[in-house]
Formats: structure tokens, sequence, C-alpha cells
């Protein structure tokens, strides 16, 4: 019975059956036909694009290929808000690396609904090992969320209520940054054993470095190719936790780069390639 209970889980993690969008109520800015929609400039990292395709991806990390109904409806977002759903590396339960969808906003197994995922969308390393939310996911549920890039908001004056001016910061190579995540399933108590299967994730922030400092005070966990494999080893046999707490660390100063972009990016309605065009 565990078997099959575990071969449906992980159907619906990598395979063509991605549970229903059970995101109804969280606390939202704005809605896209419909779809709520989370994020504010004040997150962390509260924004990205996702412009290289599922199966480049899957190549990159070593994973296995993807299956091809599970991201039949990819097309390159330049504004990819919280509760939405992306692709994030990560082990199954026979160990292979592959590539799957989930929900942006962590929702840990215990929580009575969803209705956090949007306030869920990062974890700090420094309290990561800490908190209810993300402890279990530590040892167990690692991930690696591909990004083209990501924004930032900084403030252009020391006046209260100042706007805030969006940086859109990349890897100086032009590779696709691999950030630290952690990832999580729930299932709503109020559906049952049967409920279908929500599966969540979050990003790993850190201490800004010196390029991010005048931007921001903090940055996500970006991890170098070297590291990905021991970021991902999880369970038995897996990467040490102290080994893990070493690489949750702020990424060389050399590594990022980081650019002024137009305001349109404030709104998630907006998703073209005009958004990460130089001021």
């Amino acid at each position: 019975m565990r078997d099959r209970h575990e071969r449906r889980r992980h159907r619906w993690l990598w395979g063509t059956c991605f549970p229903p969008d059970l995101t109804s109520n969280v606390t939202v800015l704005e809605t896209i036909d419909g779809r709520p929609i989370a994020g504010t400039v004040n997150d962390v990292c509260g924004r990205f694009t996702s412009l290289t395709p599922p199966d480049v991806v899957a190549r990159l990390f070593d994973a296995q290929p993807p299956n091809p109904s599970l991201f039949d409806d990819f097309t390159p977002n330049y504004n990819v808000p919280p509760t939405t759903r992306i692709m994030a590396i990560a082990r199954d339960g026979q160990g292979d690396t592959r590539l799957g969808r989930f929900q942006w906003g962590l929702v840990p197994s215990w929580a009575k609904d969803s209705s956090g995922a949007a306030r869920l969308i990062n974890a700090r390393s420094e309290t990561v090992l800490e908190k209810p939310s993300f402890r279990q996911s530590v040892p167990s549920k690692r991930c690696i969320i591909p990004m083209d890039g990501f924004y930032e908001w900084r403030t252009v004056d020391v006046e209260p209520r100042s706007p805030k001016r969006p940086v859109y910061v990349t890897r100086r190579d032009g590779q696709l940054l691999a950030v630290a995540g952690l990832w999580a399933t729930w299932k709503d108590p109020r559906l049952g054993p049967e409920a279908p299967a929500l599966h969540t994730c979050c990003i790993i922030t850190t201490a800004a470095n010196e390029t991010m400092a005048p931007i921001h005070d903090r940055m996500p966990v970006i991890l170098e190719p070297d590291d990905w494999s021991r970021w991902l080893a999880v369970g038995q046999g897996g990467t040490p936790i102290d080994d893990i707490v070493s690489l949750m660390v702020p990424a060389d100063e050399s590594i990022i780069s980081p650019r002024d972009v137009g305001t349109a990016v404030n709104s998630v309605r907006n998703k073209d390639a005009s958004l990460i065009e130089p001021l």
C-alpha cells in the first residue's frame, strides 16, 4: 500500500498529473484571468525571469528528461511572481535528479490551509534550521530553482515613501542562476487522505554581497556548479547538514551583474522582453 501511495505522490510531482491550484486563500495583490498572484516590491527576490526551456534546464543539471506534458504550457516569462508554478530541480525517492513543477510559496506539510504561501516565498539562511516552517525540509527536501535573472527594488531617495527603482540581476557570464531552495508536499486536511498533493517551494536568502548591498541587504543563495550535487544529495548518505550550512553564503561579488530597468515590471501583468531592457 505504501509503495502505491509513494508512486502516486511522485506522479503528481514529476509526471503529467500536477495537482490543481489550491491558492484560493492566499493573500494577493493582483489577479490575472481570475488567478491570484502575490508578491510585492518589498520581497527579497520577489520576481524573476524564466526564459530557458525545460529540456535545456534538465540537461544543464544532468536531470532526467522532463515529461513533455508537464511543461507543455511553458513560455518565456520575464516577470514570474510568487504563488505561480515554477521549475525546480530535486532528487526523487529513488535518488534520480528530476525537473519538477512547484508552487512558489512554501506550504508546510502540517499547515491547516495554504493561506500562508504568499508569506513564505523565501527563507533566511541564518534561521532556516530553527523556523518550524522550514526546518523539516532542510535535511530531505532541498531543491535548486533555475532563474535567468531576478529583480530587486532599491530606494532612490532617503525620504519616507520614496519611490523604488527596479534592478535586474543576472550572472555576469550569462549562465543560469542556480538558486538554493526548499520544497514541501501538502495535502488539504479538509479533503481527507485522498486529497491531491500540492508541491511548493521557497528560495533561501542570505546577506547581500558587496555588489548587492547598495540595492538590498539580502540576496538569494546562488550555488556554483561544483556545489549542485552536494546541495541536492538528501536523505541517508546525503550531504551532512554542516556542509549544507556552509553553502548558504553570499555569492562572490564578481559573479552577478545588476542593471537598472523600467518600472513596468512592478505590475505582474507585464511579462514581455522589454522589462529587462537597461535604462
